[in-house]
């Protein structure tokens, strides 16, 4: 039991983020290219269809569809958004499946697994749609590009802040997503890696949530309650964070909350103070390119292997930068 905290049992918790909404790299890399100029109503390409799918419905992936909406209208494209309510395999095979029926013009997709994605995206290929990588990437597979940053160099920036934000001593929490998703294991050894070989850190325990909210405030709860001194959260992905948020919220918690990936609720969590740094993958840049590299690919055009997007580290102070 926390000190000073009240315990929040597990069915208060579950209401709380129900009413709150549902809520692999190649060697070379090439910078992400400026921004497109919106053509004249005389330059406009014919009318296309470009499918993006996600991991999961989340505000984070909301916020990507907006943006990538406004640069693809000017333009004549047509854009069908996909996701799973909650993050599932099957479903993104199938929702893939129907778009290469549909004869889209291009496939942009953030991959649950990559191995096991692998097949399908290599039939879209086949079939003549191009199909990009975004996040998360697959490597092995026929993709034409990945469109993010270097998740292990995330884990290393992240072990950074850290050691910094806890003067190299401490003791951590750390909560991730899917086990087998690549994204999520390279940025926890990036972590791990860091923390070992340049800090007295301390890494009390490391859960997964799955893609799952409720898991993810069950994971929380479990590890404060085994581990009451700890000093600081680490969240690797977007439902820990959220999860971190409601729980903070709930109980009262005051500890040094890390994350990376800056969604709308992770911001104002950064204003109000209740998480200390984050590292944002430059979401604000995702749409425009996933809409500028589909229309390359529909085009013919060669892609680089890599459009590394970067990451940006914010602290409360820097939130409106995004």
């Amino acid at each position: 039991m926390i000190r000073g905290v009240t315990k929040v049992k597990r069915l208060t918790l579950l209401a709380l983020i129900l009413l709150s909404g549902c809520l692999g790299i190649s060697p070379t890399s090439t910078p992400a290219p400026e921004r497109t100029p919106v053509p004249t109503a005389k330059e406009q390409t014919p009318v296309r269809t470009f499918g993006i799918i996600y991991p999961m419905a989340h505000p984070f992936y909301e916020m990507i569809t907006e943006l990538a909406e406004r640069d693809a209208k000017p333009q004549g494209i047509q854009l069908i958004v996909k996701a799973p309510d909650e993050i599932n395999l099957e479903q993104q095979i199938r929702m893939m499946e129907t778009m290469i029926k549909q004869k889209v013009s291009g496939i942009a997709i953030d991959p649950i697994d990559p191995e096991a994605l692998t097949p399908t995206i290599n039939k879209a290929v086949q079939a003549g749609i191009p199909v990009i990588c975004f996040e998360s990437d697959a490597p092995d597979s026929d993709r034409l590009t990945f469109i993010g940053a270097d998740p292990f160099q995330e884990g290393i920036r992240m072990g950074e802040m850290l050691s910094l934000h806890l003067k190299s001593k401490g003791m951590i929490l750390i909560e991730s997503g899917i086990a087998k998703m690549n994204l999520y294991s390279r940025r926890l050894e990036g972590l791990l890696h860091y923390v070992k070989h340049q800090t007295e850190i301390q890494v009390l325990e490391t859960r997964y949530n799955e893609g799952h909210s409720e898991q993810a405030l069950k994971d929380l709860e479990g590890m404060i309650d085994e581990h009451p001194h700890f000093d600081a959260l680490v969240n690797l992905d977007i439902i820990s964070s959220s999860a971190s948020i409601l729980f903070w919220k709930a109980t009262g918690l005051n500890r040094s909350v890390l994350a990376i990936g800056l969604t709308p609720e992770v911001k104002e969590a950064l204003i109000n103070g209740q998480m200390v740094s984050v590292i944002s993958e430059n979401e604000h840049q995702w749409g425009n390119l996933l809409i500028d590299h589909l229309l390359m690919a529909a085009e013919g055009k060669t892609l680089p292997p890599w459009i590394d997007t970067g990451m940006t580290e914010l602290p409360a102070k820097d939130t409106n930068k995004n």
